[in-house]
């Protein structure tokens, strides 16, 4: 089947057939060179038209009174109002006006004679049909195609347009843009899937998908947001975690994402398993002051895995000491000391990311599998999709995904192998930590012994 690129839209030359993963030159055919000489003579045209326009009095002064800027189309509005009005034989300037604007009014309707055929092509009705599908049908269509329901789709098109961030073409709406470029990273289909469905060429998909991902990354700064210093709801309300955890602003862990690296690089992305361990990305991002890692404030923590080192401002679970959910249940329910009850409340706090982690990869499948990009494509999709994920998160709370994978445990399988690399820390690093831990472990298991009420 062929496509006629139709779309009008200008891109860099560097995103042509990114999505594909490599560029391309393509062939230049007899009938692409027809078209585009006709387009060119017409560009010509309007050129010359506009210069012969430009130089009309009435157009200046139409402008020094309006204060809008100059078109064609207002060239022949204006030619239309001059219709009804009587003009002297001794007027022989507006009479030159009018023949000004008469020819460019003759190469306006010439020129669209040109493009006119051409565009018309782009609007194809089995295209037009699938989008009418997806925003008129049912809801669970649109969200299986958009990964997000109907409402937040058409409130994200609307900051993109307004914002300037995206502009609709000739034949590809920014509804169009966005939803071919959902479909990419929430089926993980190849750029030859989205064509037949789109009816665009591999070309204009290519082009589309770049331009979507990088106003989709240049919203980070907004959604990927370091958190409130202040004690989150979760644990304010739940008297299992407060006051014990009063002074977590968050939580920290790493999440796998398969990826294609240059051979040159992968020795730095790798330990003796294959995955470069968590507290050696942490520690990579914090000694980097480029990274600009937030700064933690004096007292305040982040709750941290076992694959971490437990230092100030990073409060890991004790080591050698049961900790997943799955740990806890039949007869050994119940926590035997301090050290296990804490154990088993930092968890199910973590575990909110392991959740979140979890949705993530579920509306978006392309971060399960290595997509054949360029590295630092692969990157910005990871960044994009959580720039998604909070979007939908701030717009609708009560997501189809966030409430039916959200609000599960999710078991992980120990690894005793998961420990942190050795660091070079300061021992008052260590002790500020150790303390906090201890202090906090013992009042929650003296509360535990003597309430009993929740645990």
């Amino acid at each position: 089947m062929a496509y006629v690129d139709e779309d009008g839209s200008s891109g860099s030359g560097d995103d042509v057939n990114m999505l594909d993963g490599q560029k391309r030159q393509a062939g230049v055919s007899a009938s692409g060179g027809r078209k585009r000489g006709r387009k060119a003579t017409g560009d010509a045209i309007v050129d010359a038209m506009m210069q012969i326009a430009a130089a009309s009095k009435m157009r200046a002064n139409a402008i020094m009174k309006n204060e809008d800027r100059f078109s064609i189309s207002k060239c022949i509005n204006v030619l239309d109002e001059m219709q009804d009005t009587p003009i002297s034989g001794d007027d022989i300037d507006l009479e030159l006006d009018e023949m000004e604007l008469v020819a460019a009014a003759a190469g306006y309707y010439y020129y669209s004679s040109l493009t006119k055929p051409q565009s018309s092509r782009c609007l194809s009705p089995r295209r037009c049909e699938f989008m009418t599908e997806v925003l008129n049908g049912h809801d669970g269509f649109c969200r299986e195609m958009l990964r997000m329901d109907r409402h937040v789709f058409l409130k994200l098109c609307g900051i993109l347009r307004q914002r300037a961030m995206l502009r609709d073409t000739a034949g590809v709406m920014i509804e169009e843009q966005l939803a071919m470029f959902l479909n990419v990273i929430g089926h993980n289909e190849r750029n030859r899937v989205i064509q037949e469905r789109f009816q665009h060429s591999g070309e204009t998909i290519s082009r589309h998908f770049n331009n979507v991902l990088k106003a989709i990354k240049s919203l980070s700064r907004e959604f990927l947001q370091p958190p409130q210093h202040t004690t989150s709801p979760e644990i304010l309300n739940d008297a299992r975690f407060y006051p014990y955890f009063k002074d977590c602003i968050g939580v920290i862990d790493g999440m796998q994402i398969p990826a294609n690296v240059p051979a040159k690089d992968q020795s730095r992305f790798r330990n003796k398993k294959g995955s470069v361990t968590d507290s050696r990305v942490l520690r990579a991002v914090l000694d980097d002051p480029d990274q600009n890692f937030p700064q933690i404030p004096q007292g305040k923590y982040y709750l941290v895995d076992q694959g971490y080192l437990n230092t100030e401002g990073f409060i890991a679970p004790f080591q050698g000491v049961r900790y997943q959910p799955y740990e806890y249940r039949g007869v050994n329910q119940l926590p035997r000391n301090a050290k296990e009850l804490f154990n088993h409340r930092h968890c199910f706090l973590r575990n909110t990311i392991l959740r979140s982690f979890n949705v993530l990869k579920s509306r978006f499948p392309i971060l399960k599998l290595a997509p054949q990009y360029s590295f630092q494509i692969q990157r910005d999709i990871v960044i994009a999709a959580c720039v998604l994920h909070n979007f939908i998160r701030r717009e609708e709370r009560n997501d189809w995904l966030f409430s039916s994978i959200g609000g599960k445990l999710v078991d992980e399988l120990s690894d005793p192998d998961e420990l942190p690399d050795v660091q070079l820390l300061s021992s008052m690093q260590e002790q500020i930590a150790f303390s906090l831990r201890e202090s906090v472990s013992a009042s929650m298991f003296d509360d535990f012994l003597n309430k009993w009420d929740e645990w």
